[in-house]
């Protein structure tokens, strides 16, 4: 499934912030970075869009696997998990940096989804 346009996270200067400010929290497969939302780094087309309480960017490089369906697959199944959970924090709006570590490929879709799940949990994300 795809992510709606007010939850996707876009621009150069978005994800430079989340690389270098954001917290993170790791698992085996996944890593999760998030920092709390700052409208003025967003580019200029995205501003104008509706209020989301998050918005969610998914990393994953060629190390993961070498076709791109197989990174769009991945890519698609944490879009449909994100879009399903109740993500916030103390009703401030965060944006979410998920990135994938080779490997993960080669996981049931169940336990990457499990792992997602922790990883929100952990972050304090979801209740």
């Amino acid at each position: 499934m795809a992510l709606p346009q007010r939850h996707r996270l876009k621009g150069q200067r978005v994800f430079d912030s989340l690389y270098r400010q954001g917290r993170a929290t790791h698992g085996p497969f996944l890593m999760l970075r998030w920092q709390p939302a700052r409208a003025d780094l967003l580019p200029p087309g995205q501003r104008n869009h509706a209020f989301s309480p998050w918005r969610c960017g998914v990393v994953i490089s060629t190390k993961v696997h070498k076709r791109s369906v197989q990174r769009n697959r991945l890519r698609r199944l944490l879009h449909g998990h994100l879009i399903q959970q109740p993500i916030g924090r103390d009703g401030q709006p965060v944006w979410l940096l998920l990135s994938l570590r080779p490997g993960c490929a080669e996981r049931s879709s169940d336990a990457l989804l499990e792992e997602c799940q922790e990883l929100l949990h952990r972050a304090g994300l979801i209740r």
